[in-house]
């Protein structure tokens, strides 16, 4: 037996506030991620310095907030207060050090725990941080936390207010990248919550005057909602709604400005209300799936000393809006119970509406009841015998500990039986799951969710990601298609994304549907080897490797060795997100590339014939 290694007081170690963030990222910023996801680290270290400045426009400070974001650095200009300058070093370098621990000064603040930017210093390779504050200023310069500049403080004419500056360390955040919708969004997001605020993005103006109505308005195809958005709004309160002809619910919740993205409380209390109010009001015992169905909703509260689940607080976890205020469930449910209920009673013509929709939701639901039945049933038996989906060994819940690892679980969909072998002997079977598709998915474009049911494959998807009854018990983080660079395989995809766009949009827009980038090229010689996913990659390596080395053209993910697709699935895997513009109309899209054929597609595809042939001779060249 090894002999065990001391334990005494040598062992102990007391971290710094900087050493303990870069040892520990994940308690601060949630996971790293390289910017592919909505949430990851790069978006939360942006968010952390926003939310300051957010905080002094909450409070009465500062009506314009300037943010420029360019490859790799963050630029924040507020024109708030300012940090006040003795402690403008404090502020961004001792933890739990601020000024929000005051509730008369920051009575419905985001930030209470003083860890935001000593986080976004700690893991940033640049940091510098600048106050200007009744015309003088002070400045300090950071590399990884540390000190490098303290200048005194000096005169200044520049308006009052705080100025960040930092870049994101690239050995931390390992090849990230800024996705331009991402801050987008995030942006809007501070607008629509802010009516009156401005900000100024890379020389666009993100500016709202109508709160949530103008966000539901952007989210929303308002062409395919069945009445006007309902816009209700309260003191610390604010709601929009209405219904769509898509399926699932759909909602964005915030609270004191921030986007809970796993929703919480709040979010809870607002389905629960929703449900009450409209039995109370039609006078019949909806099912509360039928309320619910096809729902696009939006929810911000202010509530004092907020307590969040997390650090990166995504979810709400407080039970009151204030220390002794009522419960976030009673508040909610007397606003939506008396605001909802007279705007119908005023609106007629939209209560109408309304209910014409939730009874649509009542006969589609009771119509498929059987088939569903038979449906859940051949699932049962299937999943006894069937080898369609090859499970992660994680699963995810609060109890076992291991929620937290539910971030780093993701499902692929591969087609044919090299592929996903290749794939399943080289994955990590703690969170990477692989479910296997025979041939090509049928084509469900124009039908109703009925088909879901009626085709195997796509209810054995359904059940596997556990998103039959709702999105709360998706048990994978990301959906991955991962299919051959072809046209089979790109055929493949669409398929997919139709399946998802039509029936589970949710999942596309709350980021959780990628595409697997898998290298097009292997060059390599007797030293070293480069995975190259574009010509102009296979190129540079030429260029680096020197002399003739050998280039491998993968036409197929059943060609690359499980040995080789490790390193692909692995730590530095590639994943393009499946992003929805606000231009995007689902319904056009779909019935653009799945549809009948039409003179559009037709001139469309042969445009894109030719570019594939300038392709194909340029790589034979």
């Amino acid at each position: 037996m090894a002999e065990l290694a001391n334990y005494d007081e040598d062992s102990i170690r007391s971290l710094d506030w900087k050493e303990h963030i870069r040892l520990r990222p994940g308690m601060y910023i949630g996971k790293l991620g390289d910017g592919a996801a909505m949430d990851d680290g790069i978006y939360v270290l942006v968010k952390e310095v926003i939310d300051n400045a957010i905080d002094e426009h909450m409070m009465g400070f500062g009506k314009t907030i300037n943010v420029k974001v360019t490859d790799h650095r963050v630029e924040v200009r507020d024109y708030g207060r300012g940090i006040p300058l003795g402690k403008v070093v404090d502020c961004v370098s001792k933890i739990n050090t601020g000024g929000k621990y005051d509730s008369t000064v920051f009575q419905k603040s985001v930030g209470l725990n003083g860890v935001g930017t000593k986080a976004v210093n700690a893991l940033s390779s640049y940091f510098k941080v600048q106050s200007y504050r009744d015309g003088k200023t002070k400045l300090a310069e950071f590399n990884q936390g540390e000190l490098t500049n303290d200048p005194k403080e000096s005169k200044s004419d520049d308006r009052n207010g705080t100025s960040v500056i930092f870049e994101p360390d690239n050995t931390v955040f390992k090849n990230y990248h800024f996705i331009p919708e991402y801050l987008d969004n995030l942006l809007w997001n501070y607008a629509f919550l802010n009516a009156g605020l401005t900000i100024n993005f890379n020389g666009r103006k993100f500016h709202s005057e109508n709160g949530l109505l103008d966000l539901l308005k952007r989210k929303a195809d308002e062409e395919n909602l069945r009445y006007p958005v309902i816009h209700l709004k309260g003191e610390d309160i604010e709601i929009a709604l209405s219904h769509s002809n898509q399926y699932g619910e759909e909602y964005y919740s915030f609270v004191n400005g921030q986007y809970t993205t796993q929703g919480g409380t709040h979010l809870a209390a607002l389905r629960e209300s929703l449900v009450k109010t409209m039995r109370e009001f039609y006078k019949k015992d909806f099912d509360a799936t039928d309320v619910r169905a096809s729902i696009i909703g939006s929810i911000a509260v202010r509530v004092q000393e907020p307590v969040f689940e997390s650090q990166t607080k995504t979810k709400l976890g407080s039970q009151n809006v204030a220390p002794q205020g009522p419960t976030m469930r009673t508040f909610v449910n007397d606003f939506v119970k008396k605001a909802l209920d007279d705007y119908l009673h005023k609106h007629q013509e939209t209560a109408d509406a309304l209910l014409k929709r939730i009874l649509q939701s009542e006969r589609e639901r009771k119509e498929i009841a059987g088939i569903k039945k038979l449906a859940n049933e051949r699932a049962k038996k299937a999943n006894l015998h069937n080898k369609k989906l090859r499970d992660c060994r994680l699963h995810f819940d609060d109890k076992n500990g291991k929620e937290e690892l539910k971030d780093q679980t993701m499902l692929f969909i591969t087609e044919g039986d090299s592929a996903s072998g290749s794939i399943t002997k080289s994955r990590n079977v703690q969170t990477q799951a692989v479910f296997s598709l025979r041939g090509k998915p049928f084509n469900c474009f124009g039908h109703t969710k009925k088909v879901v049911y009626e085709n195997e494959e796509f209810n054995l998807l359904q059940h596997a990601l556990n998103i039959e009854d709702g999105m709360d018990g998706l048990r994978y983080r990301k959906i991955v298609i991962a299919t051959d660079a072809d046209v089979d395989g790109m055929h493949i995809r669409l398929l997919m994304l139709t399946y998802f766009l039509q029936f589970f949009p949710e999942l596309v827009r709350n980021g959780h549907v990628y595409i697997l980038e898998t290298p097009l090229f292997r060059v390599r010689n007797k030293k070293e080897t480069i995975y190259c996913y574009s010509i102009e990659e296979k190129e540079n390596a030429v260029d680096q490797l020197g002399g003739k080395p050998e280039i491998t053209r993968f036409k197929g993910l059943g060609e690359i060795s499980p040995d080789e697709f490790g390193g692909f699935i692995g730590e530095d895997i590639r994943l393009e997100p499946i992003i929805l513009k606000k231009e995007t109309k689902i319904k056009d899209l779909l019935s653009f590339y799945m549809g009948k054929n039409t003179p559009d597609r037709q001139q469309f595809i042969i445009e894109k014939l030719r570019v594939e042939k300038d392709l194909l001779e340029e790589e034979a060249a």
